[in-house]
């Protein structure tokens, strides 16, 4: 984790810093490991050390909702496509659109919107659906969390790969507010849903929409599916096949929503938009955490090494919510309370310094250069620390 934290990718990158003494007073050693030593540790990890990281993961965001002490929880579900040209313990070759037929994982996160940090990771290989083994990793992170908060009150977003009567039913069965996407290939009906409705009710110059009780033919009971309208300036260019699907017509785009959410349908929309910032997440994890490295070939290597990429991004975010106030209260976007820095940035200003250890006096000193900027940072969060402790 520290080798991520300060900003190196490959295992063999750690020769750079090896006889770095801050790094070694900071690790507790008196000789860093080599490259063979930390591939063969990771290579040897089982199964017992990957789920005591997982569950560390997990305290440390729910120490952090502790302190927090929110009325509302926003969970989202997605998958991110790890790529390697290795062959590597439990790669496949899957839907990979920037490598095609590269081998790859295909882990499943589950993201707290609130703080942008990671709560829990499914490690899968890169050839499943999206929501392969969702279902019991979503209804288990919903227990865990409801176990350390039994009063507070949940929403799930997820895209149209999660779409089933068995997740739809087993969050609306828990009491858990939810808005996922609706997939036309699968449901025809839609198509013809859409194309006889005559009259759009006006949302903005952009959108119109309508919503009904409606469900697919094997499902048991009906809910709420929202029928969006937007106006398109370019005319789609998509496979001729996909119109036996997908509703047409020159100068719109359609999307639909199922939800059990019971608010106006623009806060139901700025609500299920607002998913895109997980896919920031997913950005910063893989540019500046490295989560998209293999790392060794064996699988509970990889493990190990993509959570304590996780655990470094959730650290970043923690150090921050610690030492800065929040600039927002919940909106409808579900937007992070904090406005966070990215690792880099935080690297940048603080960590890739030059400076070395001294004892003047026999007191173990680190001297920097006298720059007020850096002084003035560092000073905030040691104090802001020394506060919070």
């Amino acid at each position: 984790m520290v080798h991520l934290l300060l900003g190196y990718r490959e295992l063999r990158d750690s020769r750079y810093y090896r006889d770095d003494p801050m790094v070694k007073r900071l690790l507790g050693l008196r000789r860093l490991p080599d490259v063979g030593t930390v591939s063969r540790a990771l290579a040897n990890a089982d199964t017992e050390s990957v789920e005591r990281l997982r569950h560390l993961c997990r305290q440390l965001v729910l120490e952090r909702l502790q302190v927090l002490g929110l009325y509302r929880l926003t969970l989202d579900f997605d998958g991110s496509v790890i790529s390697t040209g290795r062959s590597a313990e439990g790669t496949a070759v899957g839907y990979n659109k920037k490598k095609k037929g590269a081998r790859s994982y295909y882990p499943l996160f589950c993201t707290i919107a609130q703080t942008g940090q990671v709560f829990d990771v499914l490690h899968r290989s890169g050839n499943v659906h999206d929501s392969n083994g969702a279902q019991g990793f979503i209804l288990q992170c919903i227990q865990v969390i409801r176990k350390s908060f039994p009063g507070i009150r949940i929403e799930v977003r997820m895209d149209s790969a999660f779409f089933s009567d068995g997740i739809v039913g087993a969050l609306d069965d828990l009491g858990v507010e939810f808005t996922l996407s609706v997939p036309f290939e699968r449901f025809s009906e839609l198509k013809g849903i859409i194309e006889g409705r005559k009259r759009w009710r006006r949302f903005n110059g952009e959108l119109s929409y309508f919503e009904t009780r409606w469900k697919p033919k094997k499902w048991d009971q009906r809910y709420r599916f929202v029928f969006i309208r937007q106006r398109s300036k370019v005319q789609q260019k998509g496979p001729i096949q996909m119109d036996l699907f997908v509703p047409h017509e020159y100068g719109h785009e359609f999307k639909v929503m199922v939800t059990n959410k019971c608010i106006r349908m623009k806060k139901v929309l700025c609500f299920h938009n607002g998913r895109g910032s997980q896919e920031g997440v997913f950005g910063e994890l893989k540019t500046h955490s490295q989560m998209d490295y293999v790392a060794v070939r064996r699988l509970n290597g990889n493990q190990v090494y993509l959570l304590s990429a996780v655990l470094a991004h959730n650290l970043s975010r923690e150090l921050q919510m610690a030492t800065l106030p929040r600039v927002r209260n919940t909106t409808e976007k579900r937007t992070a309370l904090w406005e966070f820095q990215q690792l880099e940035t935080i690297r940048q200003k603080l960590i890739q310094r030059a400076g070395r250890l001294t004892k003047p006096q026999g007191r173990l000193t680190l001297t920097m250069s006298a720059n007020d900027a850096v002084r003035k940072e560092l000073l905030h969060y040691l104090n802001a620390l020394n506060e919070a402790a």
